[in-house]
């Protein structure tokens, strides 16, 4: 099976991209099941039913989050009534909603879905290993397919969770910090991984805001308000092959649409 993994959605140059790209990947590739991070989509930061339903209704199968997940109070009603829409799994057990779910996909497969935040360089929150690995636990009593969305800012924490997560669950893509990396692979007991998938928005911009409010932060720095940018809009991830019987990864492979976008360089 054909599984997609979007890089965080950002303000509306990232739903109209993947309005505008998506279907025709999605039937051209043969995508069984597509995963993105949707906590920058509803201006920039945060998400918001609406754009939700938006983002669904373009082919979009489950909704990831981070650190902005509750920056839209309205969030949280979407949070506990659709499993489609994920929190991050190591927020308190009082927080609205579901880190790890499972959604049947296009061709009838069960795929199961964790959703946990970093805490190197982020606000504290609770053990992000010891909750994934809850959360596989539980998970693989239902199906061998399970992509870990590990949104996180530092490499070395999210390496270290696709080393630890390695055999037990199909991928584990990185989001956060909106820059796709060059270093997917398949580790060795059949775990597809990469350390970012980049970001789904406007890429003439400083990780998705205008470029010059964001310089004038760093020249002179007084806070300005950091307004989404729109230029060069682009959709990036990867897609990833799974045996549906083992939930072992077979390949992945960067995608950055539209394909007329500046070229990557090829896969080592």
């Amino acid at each position: 099976m054909r599984i997609l993994c979007i890089g965080d959605v950002v303000g509306n140059p990232g739903r109209h991209v993947a309005q505008r790209c998506l279907p025709d990947f999605l039937a051209k590739e043969r995508v069984d099941f597509t995963i993105a991070n949707g906590e920058n989509a509803a201006g920039g930061s945060g998400l918001t039913p609406k754009v939700a339903e938006k983002l669904f209704a373009v082919g979009i199968d489950a909704l990831t989050n981070g650190d902005h997940c509750f920056r839209r109070h309205e969030i949280m009603q979407l949070l506990e009534r659709d499993p489609r829409c994920l929190r991050p799994a190591n927020f308190p057990r009082e927080t609205p909603g579901r880190g790890a779910v499972v959604i049947e996909s296009k061709g009838g497969v069960p795929v199961g879905i964790v959703n946990v935040l970093g805490r190197v360089f982020m606000t504290p929150i609770d053990d992000p290993f010891r909750e994934a690995d809850r959360a596989v636990s539980q998970l693989q009593a239902k199906t061998p397919v399970i992509v870990v969305d590990f949104h996180a800012e530092a490499t070395s924490e999210k390496v270290a969770m696709g080393w630890f997560l390695d055999g037990r669950v199909s991928a584990v893509v990185g989001t956060h910090t909106h820059v796709q990396t060059a270093d997917e692979r398949v580790l060795p007991k059949g775990t597809g991984y990469i350390t970012d998938l980049g970001m789904t928005g406007p890429y003439d911009s400083v990780i998705g805001r205008e470029k010059d409010k964001v310089i004038q932060k760093f020249w002179t720095h007084i806070p300005v308000k950091y307004d989404v940018a729109e230029g060069d809009p682009r959709l990036c991830g990867v897609l990833l092959d799974v045996n549906p019987a083992t939930g072992k990864c077979t390949s992945i492979a960067r995608v950055r649409l539209p394909e007329g976008a500046t070229p990557l360089p090829p896969s080592p």
